[in-house]
């Protein structure tokens, strides 16, 4: 057994766990690999191995990476594979980010929005996409404030934009805080995906993407259905590069 098998043998066993504490059934938690920084070759190690969504956080890395979703999808036999970005994206790398990924989880304004729109109707593709929201006070952490009016003209456009698809809402919690201020973070998330699901009927609200290496079980016990997980899969060697 590889140490990569070794390490996603270990992960689900503290997936189930943390669903076990939190009454959930596994089956309601989707495990998305943060690949940043790894190679082609332990990505489609990890494809190999049966994980199907990834996750990037450069436009520019992945693409020179040359190993697209339909290259793992094809290797794999796996036609579930999906490859997304979840780090912030400029708008001006829009048109490059529809052509690479399947997905774009850190939606975080509307002018993003429009350029995104625009670009996957040229490829005549409907494109999946989250919210990125802000809950924490550290200036690093991108993301839209739930409560301005960026967030909320955002949502009153977004049924207009018929080549974005809203699948949910994602955020990335404190660093180095204690364990009751992480899971707050997480239950805020919850609770505004509550109120906008109430007050935008003709959205879909159905994924919250919350949780990493450190902190996803916390995530799965406050509402999380997917959880982002890098570090713990691939090694330390990304967190000595950016934190997952």
């Amino acid at each position: 057994m590889t140490a990569l098998a070794e390490n996603l043998e270990r992960l689900e066993a503290e997936i189930v766990e943390a669903c076990r504490r939190a009454g959930r059934p596994r089956a309601e938690i989707e495990l998305m690999a943060v690949t940043k920084t790894c190679p082609a070759a332990v990505v489609a190690e990890a494809a190999a191995l049966g994980l199907a969504l990834f996750g990037e956080n450069r436009v520019q890395e992945f693409g020179g990476k040359a190993l697209h979703a339909a290259a793992l999808r094809s290797a794999c036999g796996n036609e579930e594979i999906r490859v997304h970005l979840i780090g912030h994206l400029q708008s001006n790398k829009s048109q490059r980010a529809v052509e690479l990924f399947d997905g774009i989880d850190s939606l975080d304004s509307l002018r993003l929005a429009e350029r995104l729109n625009e670009a996957a109707g040229k490829l005549g593709k409907r494109l999946p996409v989250l919210i990125e929201v802000k809950l924490s006070t550290e200036e690093s952490k991108a993301g839209l404030d739930p409560s301005s009016l960026e967030a909320t003209q955002l949502l009153e456009r977004l049924p207009e934009l018929g080549n974005l698809q809203l699948r949910g809402l994602m955020t990335i919690g404190p660093f180095d805080v204690s364990d009751a201020e992480t899971r707050a973070c997480f239950r805020s998330l919850r609770e505004w995906r509550d109120r906008w699901a109430a007050a935008y009927s003709r959205l879909e609200f159905g994924v919250l993407s919350m949780g990493m290496s450190g902190d996803f079980g916390l995530a799965i016990e406050e509402g999380a259905t997917r959880i982002r997980v890098g570090t713990a899969l691939f090694g330390a060697r990304q967190a000595a590069m950016e934190r997952d």
